[in-house]
């Protein structure tokens, strides 16, 4: 029995959603696509009319993340622009961020197994990083373009390094102490 084109739709983004989330919580090499089917309350077998395999469904639901945390960083400076920079800080280094990895950031949550891959999602994971550090050179403080780019490079490492850091270790005290530390650090100094 063949579904209607809105359902088709409707599933497509089920199941992209499903796998945003397993993915960022336990990886493209943990995750399966028997279980992004089951968690979607879908057939193993209909994935493969929504998709060719599970890299371009990674590749897909990479793009959508990215592009969803480069939305979200700009509604966060748009609506703070007495102080985009704190803000976005007090957004990213956040329990949240360490609570919740499959709701979070996206680069947070995959760079490292990124980094042993190869090919178009590594290429988006790439050209997704550099835009971030456009979005934070256009906030953060320096007298100089290419100051402010190297602040910005700078910055985003700071950030996600602290969420990675604070998500490794089973203490709460230490995880705090990774998060906000380093927003402190980051943070515009203010007279």
């Amino acid at each position: 029995m063949r579904v209607s084109r809105e359902k088709f739709a409707e599933n497509r983004e089920k199941i992209l959603g499903v796998a945003g989330v397993l993915f960022r919580e336990k990886g493209f090499e943990s995750t399966g696509v028997a279980e992004i089917m089951k968690a979607a309350g879908l057939t193993h077998g209909g994935f493969y009319g929504h998709f060719q395999s599970k890299e371009d469904l990674a590749l897909e639901v990479s793009r959508a993340l990215i592009e969803r945390v480069k939305v979200r960083w700009n509604e966060i400076i748009a609506g703070a622009p007495d102080a985009p920079l704190d803000a976005l800080l007090n957004h990213y280094l956040s329990r949240c961020s360490v609570d919740d990895p499959g709701g979070s950031c996206v680069f947070a949550s995959l760079v490292q197994e990124v980094s042993r891959s190869q090919g178009a999602v590594r290429s988006t994971f790439n050209d997704g990083l550099s835009a971030l550090v456009d979005i934070l050179s256009g906030i953060v403080p320096g007298d100089s373009a290419e100051k402010r780019r190297a602040k910005g490079f700078t910055t985003l490492s700071a950030m996600m390094g602290a969420v990675i850091l604070a998500r490794a270790v089973e203490s709460r005290e230490l995880s705090d102490n990774f998060l906000f530390t380093t927003r402190d650090a980051l943070a515009p100094a203010t007279d």
